[in-house]
């Protein structure tokens, strides 16, 4: 086969440090913007982006051109400076070390953008920590509690 398919979508979750509700209504959808700018421009499609004060959702089309870590490393790290131009209130601005990245079947697509355009009521119930947690155990991933939120 002479050609290379790929269709990859992939959910990325990642918190701000200690989860602290740095994301404000002033700057959200400006960082959503930039967020999905950043993925766009390394040919990830960006289907949408959204989140709460303390963790963000992307939903995107990973590009066969560019590795996970590398797009999680340019996402946090450019976002992250940009975030800090904002304002006096951002310059202790910075994102958790890990991060969550799970594969969307194609016929989910629909549900997870509708999940992640519903952030902010659902997290009028839950927090990310309860949120994130019951992802890890819907999706069967072994992890530990106390590396998860670094």
């Amino acid at each position: 086969m002479g050609q290379s398919l790929v269709k990859n979508y992939v959910h990325l979750i990642f918190s701000t440090k200690n989860r602290a509700p740095l994301i404000q209504p002033s700057v959200e959808n400006e960082l959503y913007s930039y967020l999905g700018g950043i993925c766009n421009n390394f040919d990830c499609q960006v289907l949408k982006v959204g989140g709460s004060t303390d963790h963000v959702h992307i939903l995107c089309m990973l590009s066969k051109k560019m590795a996970l870590m590398k797009l999680m490393e340019e996402l946090k790290s450019h976002s992250s400076k940009w975030i800090k131009t904002k304002g006096v209130e951002y310059s202790n601005f910075y994102w958790q070390d890990g991060y969550g990245a799970f594969s969307v079947n194609p016929s989910e697509v629909d549900r997870v953008i509708v999940y992640i355009a519903n952030q902010h009521e659902h997290h009028r119930k839950k927090t990310f920590q309860e949120e994130y947690r019951a992802l890890l155990t819907k999706l069967n991933v072994e992890y530990e509690e106390k590396y998860v939120w670094d």
